[in-house]
């Protein structure tokens, strides 16, 4: 799809396929032939500039056509570099704009709360995004909600457009930050399929503060050239670096 756009944000796709694999065919709790379900979960992509992997999940999962995957950020497609609630199904809310996703997920699970709906809200940020404010003030009201059926997933692969988190805005102690704000964290290997649907899967029934996972992972996970390589956090694929990227990925 990023070589047919000659656009894309190869890096954090493969950093995140991982979690949404698990996410959408384990854990998740939808139907894609009425995706505005009442009782349907809710997930926010709220690094919404890592479309690659989120529409090839939706499309994975039913909720589009595979074959549109090949618009992919071409002329009047409705597959966009940013995810629109309005034209593409199973999109819960817009987003791009870095640090809005979780203040969304945070209202849609206190409306549940509200309501006495049972559905979960599952939110990915990436790492970088937790330097913006929103955030914060999200994931404290999260926690004073006691907001049982929200688990936010901290896509941690420590590079963000340009240099490193760490570089950048220093965020460890990262899971410290998280329980100050009253939640529950578990740190967990961001590529390892068992662990993630085991972690993600657990019931709610008895917590009494929200989730927050970090998964730890690789940027560029599977492709040499891109693993840790912060310059794919936005990259573009010459015919070289595709041919060499499909044939490590099928191997």
């Amino acid at each position: 799809m990023d070589f047919n756009a000659q656009l894309g944000h190869p890096g954090g796709d493969m950093s995140v396929s991982d979690i949404l694999a698990a996410l959408y065919f384990g854990v998740l709790r939808y139907d894609p032939a009425n995706p505005t379900a009442p009782d349907r979960d809710r997930f926010v992509m709220s690094k919404g500039h890592c479309t690659g992997a989120f529409y090839a999940a939706l499309a994975e999962a039913g909720f589009i056509p595979s074959s549109e995957l090949e618009t992919y950020m071409g002329p009047l497609s409705r597959l966009n570099g940013h995810p629109n609630r309005n034209h593409v199904p199973g999109v819960e809310t817009n987003t791009g704009p870095l640090g809005h996703g979780l203040p969304v997920a945070v209202g849609i699970t206190v409306a549940g709360q509200i309501s006495g709906a049972d559905y979960r809200v599952f939110v990915v940020t990436g790492d970088g995004e937790l330097q913006e404010g929103s955030n914060w003030e999200a994931a404290m009201f999260a926690g004073h909600r006691q907001a049982r059926n929200l688990t936010v997933i901290v896509d941690r692969n420590r590079l963000q457009q340009g240099a490193g988190t760490e570089e950048t805005n220093r965020l460890d102690p990262l899971d410290d930050k998280w329980r100050a704000f009253g939640w529950d964290v578990a740190e967990v290997d961001g590529h390892d399929h068992a662990t993630l649907l085991q972690v993600l899967g657990e019931p709610t029934a008895g917590r009494d503060k929200p989730l927050c996972v970090i998964a730890n992972t690789i940027k560029g996970r599977g492709v040499s050239f891109m693993e840790g390589e912060v310059s794919w956090h936005h990259g573009v694929l010459n015919q070289q670096h595709y041919d060499t990227a499909m044939a490590e990925l099928a191997a």
